[in-house]
């Protein structure tokens, strides 16, 4: 499975949300440049994210985006299915006739349906406020430390 660069765009740029707006509507070029990401490639990943709900838009002089959602109730699985679809991997339609079948069968039965239960797993229950507070404590953990 690979998570597509919109996916890891949409989660940063929550990420940033949800540290910096304290419910208020924040102006996503702000956004896109505190991380890197091109203002219309953002827009178009925030379109994503506003037709599921989990942001609000404003438009206007004090316009932008917020969270629509507590940060604690969005697990990274809703943010995935926002914006790319289903991010599990796909079943192999295996015909009944087909020569080696079992061994068909045993691949998805032992890989791929594990794999998609592991990640599943870990992809609900980590929401963006999990991710939020990394990000935060990872940000006073890294601040430069003067010794006198």
């Amino acid at each position: 499975m690979k998570i597509s660069k919109k996916c890891r765009y949409g989660i940063r740029a929550l990420i940033d949300l949800a540290a910096n707006s304290e419910n208020e509507y924040m102006v996503l070029g702000n956004i896109a440049e505190r991380n890197g990401i091109s203002s219309q490639y953002l827009e178009q990943v925030f379109a994503s994210l506003r037709r599921a709900g989990i942001v609000k838009g404003s438009k206007g002089a004090q316009g932008g985006y917020r969270l629509n959602v507590v940060p604690g109730e969005l697990t990274v699985s809703e943010i995935l299915e926002a914006l790319d679809g289903s991010y599990r991997i796909e079943k192999e339609e295996i015909p009944e006739d087909i020569h080696g079948r079992g061994i068909a069968l045993s691949i998805q039965e032992l890989i791929i349906d594990r794999l998609n239960t592991q990640m599943e797993q870990v992809l609900k229950n980590v929401t963006l406020e999990d991710l939020q507070k990394n990000y935060q404590d990872s940000k006073l953990y890294n601040q430069d430390m003067y010794y006198i």
